[in-house]
């Protein structure tokens, strides 16, 4: 399991975002954040943690499960369906409807071939 710091840096890094950036959008001071990715703060307010997995578009149970407030892997327990649905939705950020729209084309076009 990667440390709830880790964990929230590479989430930030994945959406190009400076310490700055998340403390404007969350009213979160930066100085706590980088706490917070050091792993100086253990365990956050559960508040704070929701505030982070919605602006980093990611599962509340896997912030809670970094942080030790939860014991089971919520990634673990999902089915590769699941696990692909997400993958699929995280990837997406930033793309158009049409890119979007050109991507489910796509796998209409995969399983067809499978036919």
């Amino acid at each position: 399991m990667s440390s709830l710091g880790k964990t929230l840096k590479s989430l930030r890094t994945l959406k190009e975002l400076t310490l700055k950036d998340v403390e404007q959008k969350l009213g979160i001071s930066n100085a706590y954040l980088s706490q917070l990715e050091n792993d100086k703060v253990k365990q956050p307010s559960a508040n704070t943690l929701y505030k982070l997995a919605k602006l980093y578009n990611v599962d509340l149970d896997i912030l809670l499960y970094s942080a030790g407030i939860i014991d089971k892997n919520p990634v673990e327990e999902r089915s590769e369906k699941t696990k692909f649905i997400n993958a699929v939705q995280y990837s997406s950020d930033g793309l158009t409807k049409e890119q979007k729209d050109s991507v489910l084309e796509y796998l209409e076009f995969l399983k067809s071939r499978n036919k």
